[in-house]
């Protein structure tokens, strides 16, 4: 099947619940928006935005059966925290369900959720539409989208030094790819946030 972004919409409506539905066209929006402005590929990163969900409202069968399907044995720090399962299930979904081939989209569904070090320029556009779509309304929102404004690797850090001590103070496993983007962004912003 070739895969519009319109039988895409018509697909994930299928999978998902109406506030889900609504936060992945929501972020397929802000992720053209963002894409336009940072020069990323634009069509792809809404493609990616609409997609980034694919299996959020997905069974903790279905989830397995798509890790069985891709050979993903998950790690402890995974296993521990079903939150982020849904993006490693959903890049398997999207590439072997779906049989969508195109390895920044997979990238860009498979890390919207913890990052990476190393990730491209389309990844950070999903990723940083992920917080900022315009349902979304936490304490600093604004500030996120203040900085999505001035450049994405600083808004990601925020978002990062807010969820990694969230994380923390839940005494949930903090997934070391997330550890590994916030070394990274600090070094790349320079001590932007000096506290």
């Amino acid at each position: 099947m070739q895969w519009t972004d319109e039988k895409i919409t018509e697909h994930i409506k299928t999978r998902l619940d109406p506030h889900r539905f609504l936060h992945s066209v929501n972020v397929s929006k802000c992720a053209g928006e963002l894409a336009a402005a940072y020069g990323a590929d634009t069509e792809l990163c809404i493609t990616a935005g609409l997609l980034h969900d694919v299996t959020k409202n997905a069974s903790e069968q279905e989830h397995k059966e798509l890790f069985d399907m891709a050979g993903i044995i998950l790690t402890d720090a995974e296993k521990s925290n079903k939150k982020l399962w849904h993006a490693m299930s959903g890049a398997v979904y999207v590439k072997y369900v779906m049989g969508i081939g195109n390895g920044e989209i997979i990238n860009a569904v498979r890390y919207h959720t913890t990052g990476r070090a190393g990730m491209s320029l389309n990844e950070k556009v999903v990723y940083t539409a992920d917080f900022i779509s315009a349902e979304r309304d936490y304490s600093d929102v604004d500030i996120m989208r203040g900085l999505a404004a001035l450049s994405l690797d600083k808004a990601m850090e925020y978002a990062l030094r807010f969820t990694i001590p969230d994380l923390i103070k839940k005494r949930r496993t903090v997934h070391p790819d997330s550890v590994a983007l916030y070394n990274e962004l600090v070094l790349i912003n320079g001590g932007f946030y000096d506290t």
